[in-house]
């Protein structure tokens, strides 16, 4: 008759320790649910902003990117000033050129003063000069202050790498320059900076316009002889372009002896 009871006792036991280890599972899984959604709620404001975005918005106005003209481009209706090797200060041209921005012995490797007025063909009279007397300047120099070139110049050079010498030596200087005025069109070569500015890549590589200044805003220097074959004044409007050596035709910039 003992033997149901003892049944009975047996069931209860294992009974209870069942429903024990269930609650402390449940407790368990109750714990672990708990910290996950702690976790979730830590991670839920990096989720809904997860670039760090600020609460007031920040209007950033970016600038217009600057965009290289090709190498060939015409740069158009810009005013032409005169100026020449020798050319002592004035008014409108407040640093003598006795020097070029690349030449400190410009006269002496000239072979002299280039006369603006007395002329002997398109050399000045009474020598023939030993550099080529088409010459031009143009409002951009590559190399800084520290003889070395400026931090841009290799960005917005066309052939920076192509004509790269070693630091501090120029790859604008002697580099072609076609002229266009009323039909006609001189080749010079790029001999010194300005007029008036010296670092307006801007406008000397890119689609800006010439900066203000003195002049009527010119933007290129022209020599006597490049003033004489177009037959134009200090003030005239021209085109010009950069032109590869190659292409550059025969003319009085190449042989520019009198005869």
């Amino acid at each position: 008759m003992n033997r149901p009871r003892v049944s009975l006792v047996l069931l209860s036991s294992v009974f209870a320790t069942g429903m024990a280890e269930a609650s402390s599972l449940a407790e368990k899984l109750a714990a672990r649910h708990e910290a996950l959604l702690e976790e979730r709620r830590e991670e839920l404001p990096r989720l809904s902003d997860p670039f760090g975005v600020p609460d007031r918005a920040i209007l950033v106005i970016e600038p217009t990117p600057w965009q290289r003209l090709p190498v060939a481009a015409w740069r158009g209706n810009v005013v032409a000033t005169v100026f020449w090797v020798g050319e002592m200060p004035t008014q409108n041209n407040p640093m003598p050129n006795l020097a070029s921005a690349w030449d400190p012995n410009w006269v002496d490797n000239f072979g002299g003063y280039d006369h603006p007025v007395r002329r002997e063909g398109f050399c000045p009279e009474g020598f023939v000069p030993k550099l080529n007397p088409f010459y031009v300047a143009l409002p951009y120099n590559d190399i800084g202050a520290d003889g070395y070139h400026r931090p841009e110049a290799s960005e917005v050079i066309p052939w920076f790498w192509q004509d790269f010498r070693g630091d501090g030596v120029s790859v604008c200087k002697g580099r072609w320059i076609a002229i266009h005025q009323a039909g006609k069109v001189c080749y010079a070569q790029w001999e010194d900076v300005g007029p008036f500015q010296t670092d307006h890549w801007q406008y000397v590589f890119g689609g800006a316009e010439p900066r203000d200044n003195r002049n009527g805003g010119a933007g290129i220097d022209v020599s006597p002889a490049v003033r004489d074959f177009l037959e134009l004044r200090s003030g005239d409007r021209v085109q010009w372009r950069f032109v590869e050596a190659r292409d550059v035709p025969e003319g009085p910039w190449h042989d520019w002896s009198p005869r």
